[in-house]
């Protein structure tokens, strides 16, 4: 979805009015936002989002991604790179499984003495972002049919940012 196209859905649910006061911008710049851009043009009011999105090109720097998901309570999850062509689908659900089966021993072991310290933390916090990144990859594989089962026709690979556009 295009930054325009979202700021139109959340003008649907939010008053454009009372965030052009909140933020101390006009009316019209906050309706501008929600509209396509205007041919090839990269000047004039480019909205918050596409702003963020010039940035962390700009940077390749996942902070600002992640802040922008703390903002709303959220946690930044980086997708897998590639999605392979054909993927057996029981080794991979295995593989989910396994990657469940290590952060509970992460947690299990880190919290056998009933104090969890903040380097046990950050070793959970890092078993489970993996978790999630595999999972996501798994979620990706589903979406893009890249499960081949008996007679099933084997897609072409799909990059991980390809099928991200197409949700």
């Amino acid at each position: 979805m295009d930054s325009h196209e979202v700021m139109k859905e959340v003008l649907k649910k939010t008053s454009a009015k009372q965030i052009a006061a909140d933020m101390g911008l006009s009316l019209s710049l906050i309706y501008k936002w929600a509209e396509p851009p205007e041919g090839d043009s990269t000047t004039g009011a480019n909205s918050p989002l596409e702003r963020v999105g010039q940035l962390l090109r700009i940077t390749q720097d996942v902070r600002i991604a992640q802040w922008v998901c703390e903002q709303s309570d959220g946690f930044y999850i980086r997708n897998p790179h590639n999605v392979p062509a054909a993927l057996p689908l029981i080794p991979i659900t295995n593989d989910i499984v396994q990657e469940f089966a290590d952060m509970l021993a992460t947690i299990a072991k880190s919290s056998a003495d009933s104090v969890i310290t903040k380097d046990e933390a950050k070793n959970i916090r890092r078993r489970w972002e993996q978790l999630k990144s595999v999972t996501e990859g798994f979620v990706l594989a589903a979406e893009t049919g890249t499960f081949s089962g008996p007679g099933a026709a084997v897609p072409a690979p799909v990059s991980a940012s390809k099928a991200a556009n197409s949700r």
